[in-house]
């Protein structure tokens, strides 16, 4: 079996247990998840099977798509829902529409982020919320991540009361801590503030609309009908170029050797290398040090899986 199973990830279960539970229902051995997700955070979790599980590391560098919201007032230890409050100060003032949409076109674009403790980040081979949990602060190597859209989806001109929300989407780079981006909005505006409810509505090309919820493959499971739900590999490839080889150059592919780049795709960093059959067989990059050829970056096949 391979595919990318697109699950409606539940709130209250880790990514890790999602793969978990899909192996058992799948019977499969090779499954992985397609970048964390929190257990507060719900929405678009991409599970790739079997061979697919090649295509991990791209699909989880996909800019993602998140619906959300911020509560000022006060910040909690793990800076979303779930954690202790840690900091609060009542909002005595009147805050607009376009102060907030200030704030928010000022966290767009190219910005330094500090991963929150409560993090897998890892530190000195030691995850950060690890660390966190014995009370250790340490310190945290700030990362520059890319926020290319960041809209306030609430059409209020004004907002009072002692805490105030409101929601939010957010188009955004692989690394970005969105519930760290909820303080950093707080802080703009003078205020605690944390992510208090968040939705992955998209994983690259991949959207909550076309997930599956776990009922839903479980009776997909039972009237053998899952393999069908999948998306192919070809859907996950879909946005790079392709090229397609006859047998002999199959032959050096399979054995992971470099091939010569044809002028008119000599514009491009990455490809997929197709047989005449359709099947993907790897993703070629541009050679770093020998021009005019391509070297495997991820081979999809080897020469068992051809036979």
């Amino acid at each position: 079996m391979e595919g990318i199973l697109l699950l409606h990830k539940p709130k209250g279960l880790t990514s890790h247990d999602c793969v978990f539970k899909i192996r058992k229902l799948l019977k499969e051995k090779k499954v992985g998840h397609t970048g964390t997700l929190d257990p507060d955070v719900t929405g678009v979790l991409p599970i790739c099977i079997g061979r697919a599980t090649k295509l991990v590391e791209y699909i989880t560098n996909d800019t993602k798509t998140y619906e959300g919201e911020v509560t000022i007032g006060f910040s909690t230890t793990t800076e979303d829902a779930s954690g202790e409050v840690f900091e609060t100060k009542q909002v005595q003032r009147t805050i607009t529409k376009q102060e907030i949409e200030n704030v928010l076109e000022s966290l767009t674009g190219e910005i330094s982020q500090t991963p929150p403790m409560y993090s897998a980040v890892k530190i000195n081979g030691k995850k950060l919320y690890e660390y966190a949990r014995q009370g250790i602060e340490v310190e945290r190597p700030s990362r520059t991540i890319q926020i290319h859209e960041f809209t306030l989806l609430n059409s209020k001109e004004q907002y009072e009361g002692e805490t105030i929300s409101f929601r939010f989407r957010v188009v955004c780079s692989k690394g970005t801590y969105v519930r760290t981006l909820a303080v950093m909005v707080g802080e703009r505006l003078g205020y605690p503030a944390h992510m208090s409810d968040l939705i992955r509505t998209a994983s690259g090309s991949f959207l909550l609309e076309d997930c599956l919820t776990f009922p839903e493959i479980e009776n997909l499971v039972e009237a053998g009908q899952i393999e069908e739900a999948m998306m192919t590999l070809d859907d996950a490839l879909a946005t790079f170029p392709k090229y397609i080889v006859d047998e002999q150059k199959e032959q050096i592919v399979r054995n992971g050797g470099f091939l010569k780049i044809p002028s008119s795709l000599v514009h491009f960093e990455r490809i997929v290398i197709y047989n005449e059959k359709g099947r993907a067989l790897g993703i070629y990059q541009k050679h770093p040090t020998k021009e005019g050829l391509w070297k495997p970056e991820k081979v999809l096949v080897n020469n068992q899986e051809l036979k």
